[in-house]
């Protein structure tokens, strides 16, 4: 049996139509199973599915906007109680995926300014920073979710001191209207050695 990720037809809509389904459960054991149900019930392909911090489970998962629609659906349905959080977004900002598949990298050089929203969930995050990014000129420059984070994530954007200020407010009264938000901060000018740390 061929796997959605070595599918090519696969490949080809998600990249199409980048709509992105995020479930985020509080049980790892459920989150196996719902992980299996989202795959099950249309031709999606998990980006990831990970336990993370503190005892969470967090599946991505990507392909049409109906296939999405039906596997969260499925998987919410599923986990419920169990469900933390979730999302859908249809056009997914092309920052973002590749962000969350990496482990962060270094920046050199002075920045104009620097904005950071911290929420307390993984999906919360992901919309907010989509949103963000959608809303100024600006460059996803950090993405970190849950681990390490007392289940927790954020995101930090540079760009323009206007920019930032514009993204980094949309992105943090999109979590504050879902009473998810941790924090936000926009820093002009950042220190070099701070930037480094970043």
């Amino acid at each position: 049996m061929q796997r959605n990720d070595q599918n090519p037809e696969m490949r080809e809509s998600a990249v199409l139509e980048p709509c992105i389904g995020l479930l985020e459960l509080c049980s790892v054991a459920k989150g196996v199973e719902v992980a299996d149900a989202v795959l099950k019930e249309a031709r999606v392909e998990m980006l990831f599915a990970s336990p993370v911090q503190p005892g969470k489970y967090i599946m991505l998962f990507t392909g049409s906007v109906q296939d999405v629609r039906a596997s969260a659906t499925r998987g919410a349905q599923l986990a419920g109680s169990d469900l933390v959080d979730q999302l859908v977004i249809p056009q997914v900002h092309d920052q973002v995926v590749p962000m969350l598949r990496r482990k962060g990298g270094t920046i050199t050089g002075n920045l104009d300014a620097i904005g950071v929203v911290e929420t307390t969930t993984v999906a919360s995050s992901i919309l907010s920073a989509d949103l963000a990014l959608k809303t100024a000129t600006v460059d996803l420059v950090d993405f970190r979710i849950a681990n390490g984070l007392g289940g927790k994530s954020f995101y930090t954007l540079t760009g323009e001191v206007s920019d930032v200020r514009s993204a980094i407010g949309a992105g943090a009264r999109q979590a504050q209207e879902r009473g998810l938000l941790a924090r936000e901060v926009v820093i002009p000018r950042p220190h070099p050695d701070l930037v480094a740390h970043l």
